[in-house]
C-alpha cells in the first residue's frame, strides 16, 4: 500500500470499485511492470472483499427493513 492509499477497510463500495476499476485498466495495459503487478493484485483482492463486506453489510440492512415492514 503506498502512503497516499487509505486501507481497503477505510472505503466505501464506491471508492473501491473506482479504485479496482483503475486497477483493472491499469492491468489490462500494455505496459504491467511485473514487480508492480503483484502489488496491485494484492491491492485489488483487497479492494474485493472491501466490495463484498459492503455488499454484505448492505444486503442485511435491506433484510432488517423488510423485516421491520412486515411488522
Amino acid at each position: 500500500m503506498s502512503a497516499k492509499q487509505k486501507p481497503a477497510s477505510e472505503l466505501g463500495y464506491a471508492e473501491a470499485l473506482e479504485e479496482l476499476e483503475a486497477i483493472l485498466r491499469e492491468l489490462e495495459g500494455d505496459n504491467v511492470d511485473v514487480d508492480r503487478l503483484t502489488e496491485r493484485v494484492t491491492r485489488a483482492r483487497a479492494l474485493i472483499a472491501r466490495c463484498r463486506e459492503r455488499i454484505g453489510d448492505a444486503r442485511i440492512q435491506i433484510e432488517q427493513v423488510v423485516a421491520d415492514l412486515d411488522k
